[in-house]
């Protein structure tokens, strides 16, 4: 907040954005050379350097690996290829990077590595950020932002010297690491994590300039290959949820222990209700929520105030013993002070063994210091 209130510039103009997804395994790549001769290369499918294992200065990793390992050593090698042996392209790709864990070719039981990746570019007015999928060191992604800034000067778009473009990294996926081609020489940490060979941070620029430039003609992008679904591959090794049950004339969702009827709450007090429930593994409530707190809008409807997306709102589950199919959820909310007076209720969603859907109320009352 106090850096909100602090602002000086207002962001005003248009608001527009362009996403593509990309193959990196086997991206061609169009390099500038002296003289106004180009030259293409390509990227490599995913791999990691014996660097990598080293880790870096301030988290070294275990075992022998070193930062700076241009060679590799037999012993490693050999447990290398007891998962999967590079070929000779691939060694000859990723040079000067001697490659510990070959894994944009390992497949089972399904890729190691991502080689589908998105990029996308949004604006807002005079801010541009870049939504990449990794960690960019320092002078990649200052190479990346002027790659971009270049291209919106050229283009002749109705920005000027005051745009901010800024890297908005780890964005809608993971692909470790991007470092300049010079960095990659040396294979410390970064250069050893950057999966996709040398060329990799040439094919973001060249990629991301096709962005800018379909925003500076107002041109639509192609969406690119669509990346795997891998949501029912997922392996878990947690033993499944066997049974749910309640005692006796209980329902799942039902109150177990309720605040006193017409309580009253003041700010900073903390609000606890436990009601039976089941396994949250059951339903994740993927896009929703195990715990709610809604307001009294006008005496006529609730409307919801927080879930547990909010710090001030605590969901704990637990068993009533370990071997026990008996469970309870318990939702504690600490009344912050922005909270509005009025009428409250908590609500507990969840998913029983085979029946889904459950949930229960309970009301408190908020009143002022």
């Amino acid at each position: 907040m106090e850096l909100f209130n602090s602002a000086t510039e207002k962001l005003s103009g248009k608001i527009v954005y362009r996403h593509s997804y990309v193959d990196f395994s086997k991206l061609e790549v169009t390099l500038s050379k002296e003289g106004g001769v180009t030259e293409v290369l390509k990227t490599c499918p995913a791999a990691m350097g014996f660097a990598f294992a080293a880790g870096t200065t301030d988290g070294p990793g275990a075992f022998d690996f070193k930062q700076g390992d241009n060679k590799g050593n037999v012993f490693w090698s050999f447990v290398r290829n007891l998962l999967k042996t590079p070929n000779k392209e691939q060694i000859e790709c990723h040079l000067p990077k001697p490659i510990l864990l070959d894994t944009g070719e390992m497949k089972d039981p399904y890729d190691w590595a991502p080689s589908i990746l998105p990029v996308q570019i949004l604006r807002i007015g005079q801010l541009v950020i870049l939504s990449v999928p990794g960690e960019f060191t320092t002078m990649a992604g200052r190479r990346l932002r002027d790659a971009v800034k270049s291209v919106l000067y050229a283009g002749g778009s109705d920005l000027d010297s005051n745009v901010h473009i800024v890297i908005a990294g780890l964005a809608n996926t993971y692909s470790q690491y991007v470092t300049t081609f010079e960095e990659y020489q040396v294979q410390r940490y970064e250069g050893a994590s950057t999966l996709y060979g040398p060329h990799t941070l040439s094919a973001y620029i060249q990629e991301f300039e096709k962005l800018a430039m379909a925003i500076v003609r107002d041109e639509q992008v192609a969406p690119g290959p669509q990346p795997p679904d891998l949501l029912q591959r997922q392996i878990s090794l947690l033993p499944p949820v066997i049974l749910d049950i309640t005692p006796p004339g209980v329902n799942f969702g039902d109150i177990k222990t309720d605040v006193p009827p017409r309580a009253i709450f003041r700010k900073r007090d903390i609000v606890t209700v436990t009601f039976w429930s089941a396994s949250p593994r059951n339903d994740l409530m993927t896009e929703g929520t195990f715990a709610l707190v809604e307001i009294l809008h006008n005496q006529e409807r609730w409307v919801p105030a927080y879930d547990d997306d909010d710090f001030c709102l605590r969901f704990k589950w637990a068993r009533s013993s370990k071997l026990s199919p008996l469970s309870h959820a318990t939702i504690e909310w600490r009344v912050p002070e922005s909270a509005v007076l009025g009428v409250y209720r908590m609500t507990h969603f969840g998913a029983s063994k085979n029946i889904l859907a459950q949930s229960a109320t309970s009301q408190v009352h908020l009143v002022p210091l």
